[in-house]
């Protein structure tokens, strides 16, 4: 991915940054993913379903908060990889993780790591 996506919102709203990734493919995000940062993180998500790549990393320790609808657009995203293909979420916050458990149990394309 070689385009940087960043939303600072005017006000209470925080915004969402995200930055390629060194090395490897993926994203690092930081900020949150909520209605105001929502179009920015889909719009990763479908790049990264486009890019064809086996693994492709989220690395998430620096955002704070996605909410269901973010773990929704994740949830899709991997429905649309194909098989042998997936996300390794890396460090995202702890809502999210209970989310993906709690809502899409045994989600085939999603590798969450806490380390």
């Amino acid at each position: 991915m070689e385009t940087r996506h960043q939303l600072s919102a005017a006000g209470p709203e925080p915004g969402l940054a995200v930055f390629p990734l060194a090395g490897r493919q993926g994203v690092r995000a930081a900020g949150e993913v909520g209605l105001t940062t929502r179009a920015i993180w889909e719009g990763v998500l479908e790049e990264a379903v486009r890019e064809g790549e086996d693994v492709y990393y989220l690395e998430l320790s620096d955002v704070t908060f996605v909410d269901v609808a973010g773990a929704g657009a994740l949830a899709a995203a991997a429905g649309q990889l194909p098989d042998g293909r997936r996300f390794v979420v890396r460090r995202p916050p702890a809502a999210l993780r209970r989310t993906l458990d709690l809502l899409w149990p045994g989600q085939t394309g999603i590798e969450v790591s806490t380390s």
